[in-house]
């Protein structure tokens, strides 16, 4: 079993930073990608960074020049600055990753999602 375990959501003015972290645990091989996505109501989830276990990142368009996406062995944080009201959302990590050496155990784990809230 894995568990994605999520924190630093909440509330805050437009300008203003969050930090979120996201801590992966259990049985755990190796990791490819860790990342964060995100859903605002009545919208779809999407992508907001991902970060592989080379360091490559990849951000949206729409968070590029405001958030960081890093990690740290198993948990993966995203550094959120100058947030805009249209950055309110539940917001979700995700791992993918490998349970044991073989490739066909590799897959998606999602977190319980942390809602982040930006008052103008």
């Amino acid at each position: 079993q894995v568990q994605l375990v999520e924190s630093g959501g909440g509330l805050v003015q437009a300008g203003g930073s969050l930090r979120l972290s996201c801590a992966a645990s259990g049985i755990i091989f190796s990791i490819n990608a860790m990342g964060w996505y995100r859903q605002a109501p009545g919208k779809q989830r999407e992508l907001v960074a991902t970060i592989t276990s080379g360091g490559s990142t990849n951000y949206a368009d729409s968070v590029k020049g405001r958030f960081t996406i890093s990690r740290d062995k198993n948990t993966v944080y995203l550094q959120m600055n100058s947030l805009k009201s249209e950055d309110t959302a539940v917001y979700y990590c995700n791992a993918n990753l490998y349970t044991t050496w073989s490739r066909t155990s590799l897959r998606d784990y999602w977190g319980q999602g942390t809602q982040v809230t930006v008052s103008s």
